[in-house]
């Protein structure tokens, strides 16, 4: 066998590996959307800039707000966020080349939890819910908001 028919033989399986990949990639995140995953950036860092910002989404829980990265392949969120440890602290518009790091129309909002996420990115509208699904904890439980 001549050797260009290896060279297209492996061009090949790296076309056919590339599409399995973003078919796996897309069927997981139908997956999380059709349980109500909604567009959040996260960033474990406290100042503006575009260093340390994840895309990703986030499912809302009883108790939890899960965060799956956008291009990986776990099944398992990678930060959760537990409504009672949850603090909001307040919100701005993304600053300088932070606007390119995060998702078109999100505004970046600082909390705090335990997993030492310190600034998320959500639209206008996931925030509103957010602090909705914040201040609609159980009697008993602490509400952690200040805006």
């Amino acid at each position: 066998m001549p050797w260009w028919w290896w060279v297209i033989d492996v061009l090949g399986l790296v076309v056919i590996g590339t599409v399995l990949v973003l078919l796996a990639l897309a069927v997981r995140r139908r997956v999380l959307t059709r349980r109500g995953a909604f567009d959040m950036s996260v960033n474990r860092r406290t100042e503006p800039g575009a260093a340390g910002w994840m895309l990703g989404v986030a499912v809302y829980g009883a108790d939890t707000l899960d965060w799956y990265r956008t291009f990986s392949f776990r099944l398992r969120p990678r930060y959760r966020f537990v409504r009672g440890e949850m603090q909001v602290e307040g919100r701005r518009l993304p600053q300088g080349s932070e606007a390119h790091a995060i998702y078109a129309g999100h505004v970046v909002v600082a909390a705090s939890q335990a997993d030492q996420v310190r600034q998320v990115s959500v639209s206008a509208g996931a925030l509103t819910g957010l602090l909705a699904w914040l201040e609609s904890s159980p009697p008993g439980r602490s509400v952690n908001r200040v805006l």
